[in-house]
C-alpha cells in the first residue's frame, strides 16, 4: 500500500495534537473501534464539550473523523494518517539503526583477539606526533 505524502504542516498539527494526554487516551481509545463522544468523555474527568473539542483538534490533524450513523455520530480513527506517521518517523529510526550497527561492527572488531596490537599501533603513532 503506497502512503500519501506528509507535509510537514500535516507533522505539525498531528504532533501538536498528540501533545495532549487526553488526545493520546482518545487515539488509543479509537484503535479498538469507532466511538461516540459520550463514550470517548467516560473515562476522563473533563466536560463532554471538552472531549468534543479535543476531538475537534483530532480532526483538524486528520487523525481522526466522524460519521453519521441515524442519530450517532462515531468518531474513527484514521489508521493510514498514523500509519503515514509512522512511515516518516522510520526513515529516521532506521538509518540511526544503520549507524548503531556499524559502531557496533567496530566495537566488535576492536575487541577481537588480535586487535590489541592494532591498538597498540595506533597508541604508538600518535605518541611519536607528539
Amino acid at each position: 500500500m503506497v502512503l500519501p505524502p506528509v507535509s510537514d504542516a500535516d507533522l505539525d498539527r498531528a504532533f501538536a495534537a498528540l501533545a495532549d494526554p487526553v488526545r493520546r487516551a482518545i487515539i488509543a481509545r479509537l484503535s479498538r473501534g469507532a466511538a461516540t463522544v459520550n463514550e470517548l468523555a467516560e473515562p476522563f474527568e473533563i466536560s463532554k464539550q471538552a472531549v468534543s473539542k479535543h476531538i475537534q483538534v483530532l480532526e483538524q490533524a486528520g487523525l481522526v473523523s466522524r460519521t453519521r450513523d441515524a442519530q450517532r455520530r462515531p468518531v474513527h480513527l484514521e489508521a493510514a494518517r498514523l500509519e503515514a506517521m509512522t512511515a516518516w518517523i522510520d526513515r529516521y529510526r532506521l538509518a540511526a539503526e544503520q549507524r548503531f550497527r556499524a559502531l557496533d561492527a567496530v566495537l566488535e572488531h576492536s575487541t577481537a583477539p588480535g586487535s590489541a596490537r592494532a591498538t597498540t599501533q595506533i597508541s604508538t603513532d600518535k605518541e611519536k606526533q607528539s
